[in-house]
């Protein structure tokens, strides 16, 4: 079985959108990214600054607007304010969000343009009709992947495990658009591990650290983890049990957690930013 280095990718996208990033620079355009912490969360600080740190590396301009403990409309009239601002390119709120805001609500608060995270509800809508919009960056980080190994999706059987709209729902739709065969499974699904074992791709982004194990794989098939579930001793483990499938050898390729999806997805939300500020779609 082969590891997929997430890193590597990251890497590549990183130097695509730093050379981008010099050419706006070079027009008299900075592209710039709003964080918004609406509370007080320590993992939400930690990925916060992960974002301001690759930020930095690709030339991007990074503002957090910390509002921890100003409440549900400091973090509403924050989110149109920034959407209005012409030197903003590039929004995420992130969560937890205080009590009296749903992120149905504060999703709807960030302008389509400006909505990198692909969380509006105009968005997703978009991307469900097949127009031109932000995916929430962790799903097109998985088909990011699958292009750079240059897995074939058209035609083939997909499977993702999970109904998210932050993963499972716009992976499928990305999915979908290259012609892959896709299956949706979720809690009620019966049979789970016989209809994965059917999947020349298998996505697993439902949130249960192990869940998917060797008898869920196809021979050969390519396993996207997005899983990320703390462990005890503050690891991550992704939703297969790599450990079982790698013994296994039964997939042709696995993810790792961590340093599959999770650098992929933040140097997209980078790219996306970018081609907010008018930089158009970056090749990769």
């Amino acid at each position: 079985m082969r590891l997929i280095d997430g890193r590597a990718i990251a890497k590549a996208i990183a130097a695509e959108v730093t050379e981008a990033v010099s050419e706006l620079r070079s027009a008299g355009t900075v592209p710039a990214l709003a964080v918004v912490l609406p509370a007080e969360d320590e993992a939400a600080r930690w990925y916060v600054r992960s974002i301001q740190r690759q930020a930095a590396k690709v030339g991007i301009d990074c503002v957090v607007h910390d509002l921890a403990g100003t409440g549900a409309g400091a973090v509403r009239d924050r989110l149109s304010e920034l959407s209005a601002d012409p030197a903003v390119h590039g929004i995420i709120c992130q969560t937890p969000l205080p009590q009296g805001i749903s992120l149905e609500v504060a999703a709807a608060s960030i302008g389509p343009a400006k909505d990198v995270d692909g969380a509006n509800p105009v968005s997703l809508g978009k991307l469900a009709a097949g127009l031109p919009s932000f995916a929430p960056a962790t799903a097109a980080a998985v088909l990011e992947i699958l292009r750079r190994e240059r897995v074939p999706l058209s035609g083939t059987r997909a499977v993702v495990v999970g109904r998210s709209v932050v993963v499972g729902k716009p992976a499928a739709l990305l999915l979908l658009a290259e012609n892959a065969t896709v299956t949706i499974c979720h809690s009620r699904t019966k049979n789970l591990a016989g209809v994965c074992a059917e999947a020349d791709v298998l996505v697993a982004a439902v949130g249960r650290a192990g869940l998917i194990g060797a008898g869920y794989i196809k021979p050969g098939a390519v396993v996207i983890d997005v899983g990320t579930n703390p462990t005890p001793d503050g690891g991550l483990a992704g939703d297969v049990d790599a450990e079982a499938v790698g013994a296994s050898g039964a997939a042709g390729a696995l993810t790792p957690v961590p340093g599959g999806v999770g650098p992929v997805t933040t140097m997209l939300l980078m790219r996306h930013t970018v081609e907010a500020a008018g930089g158009g779609m970056l090749a990769g």
